[in-house]
């Protein structure tokens, strides 16, 4: 299979390495030279390192790099099967470089975009024949997050989606097929993560070292919420917040937070700029508070993880209830695309729908807000005494 990448970038990169070790012939198109000359570098870099921890051979190493060519006219893409977008977070940019690249593919090349957020039928309405684009979002790094999650939009057809599942299954991922819905599943699912975490730190139940220690002591997250923003860059979380929360016509359980809007305008983007909720070293290793939160309250962390817990659980249930993905693909989505330590709905299970249900009812009653409001679904279970699993 010939396939196109667009976007030399560190995700346009990560998706062409994917693409070359499953075998196929991979294009790598960037406008800007210096770009693909960092990409070409980069990827040396990582095969090296596979190479000391024998993960690859030489013959593999030069096996997966003739496998890939760098690119820099959108012509050259003409001869693909499959090409995915992988540039910037921009509608009309988008568009206007799908409707340029159509002119130049084949009748059945399949055209996707690996965008987080933006509408998959908004991408497609730039082709002339629509019904070839399909989302196809992998998570960073690609060569190691196992899931992508694959999105038909409205006009996709049967055939396109039917290839995309098969080529990506091929190339060694986990599968998930979501509707073309804001944040698809885990940007939509994983909110509550970061919200509701800045949320109780906003309130001044506790600071963010107390929240992060609280989600991994208690729940057994590899990263605090606090940590994983740092990480990803308070300026992308925060926009991918502020996109699905207009998405949703402005639905408060998706509201952004002033505390992450601030920092962001501050410059304070976390690892990459020295500075977010932590303080970092010139490496972007974490200095750490002189006040650590091990001696915090057994029952603070205990609260804390629970209250953001049934909140992630609530809209699990919610995009499962508004048919967005199967329960199977839900799960596999949170443990296999943002590494969570068990499936929501499994927890969900082994938690207790009724707990989940008195838990989200407690927090209705204490604040009467909408972004309390129980999972019509989580209702419907606790009344059937039903489970996801």
């Amino acid at each position: 299979m010939n396939v196109g990448i667009i976007g030399s970038g560190t995700m346009g990169s990560g998706i062409a390495q994917v693409a070359a070790t499953a075998g196929c012939k991979v294009k790598l198109y960037d406008t800007n030279q210096a770009a693909l000359d960092k990409a070409k570098a980069g990827l040396e870099k990582i095969l090296l390192r596979l190479i000391e921890k024998g993960r690859i051979d030489e013959a593999e190493k030069s096996r997966i790099q003739g496998n890939i060519s760098y690119v820099g006219n959108l012509k050259d893409l003409s001869d693909s099967n499959l090409i995915i977008e992988a540039i910037i977070e921009n509608l009309d940019i988008k568009q206007k470089v799908f409707s340029e690249l159509e002119t130049y593919v084949s009748e059945d090349c399949i055209i996707a975009s690996n965008t987080s957020s933006l509408s998959i039928a908004s991408i497609a309405s730039s082709l002339e024949k629509p019904e070839r684009c399909i989302g196809i979002h992998f998570f960073n790094p690609a060569p190691l997050m196992k899931l992508v999650e694959v999105i038909p939009a409205v006009q996709t057809s049967q055939e396109v989606l039917d290839k995309s599942v098969a080529t990506i299954s091929d190339w060694k991922k986990v599968v998930a097929v979501a509707k073309d819905t804001p944040g698809f599943i885990v940007n939509r699912v994983a909110r509550p993560f970061y919200g509701e975490s800045l949320r109780i730190y906003e309130e001044g139940l506790a600071d963010f070292a107390t929240i992060d220690n609280a989600m991994k002591t208690v729940g057994g997250f590899r990263m605090g919420p606090f940590e994983l923003m740092d990480f990803i860059g308070n300026d992308v979380n925060y926009t991918v917040t502020e996109t699905v929360f207009e998405a949703f016509y402005y639905d408060p359980r998706y509201r952004p937070s002033f505390t992450q809007k601030r920092l962001s305008e501050a410059g304070y983007l976390g690892r990459k700029s020295g500075k977010g909720y932590y303080d970092y070293d010139e490496n972007g290793k974490k200095i750490e508070p002189s006040v650590m939160s091990s001696a915090v309250e057994t029952s603070l962390s205990q609260y804390i993880f629970d209250r953001v817990l049934v909140m992630l659980i609530n809209e699990a249930a919610d995009a499962l209830f508004m048919n967005i993905a199967s329960a199977e693909d839900i799960d596999n989505a949170m443990t296999k695309g943002v590494n969570y330590p068990k499936g929501l709905l499994a927890w969900a299970d082994e938690k207790g729908i009724d707990w989940c249900v008195n838990k989200l009812d407690e927090l209705y009653d204490e604040y009467h807000e909408d972004r309390y409001r129980c999972s019509p679904l989580l209702r419907k279970m606790n009344r059937e005494n039903t489970k996801f699993f």
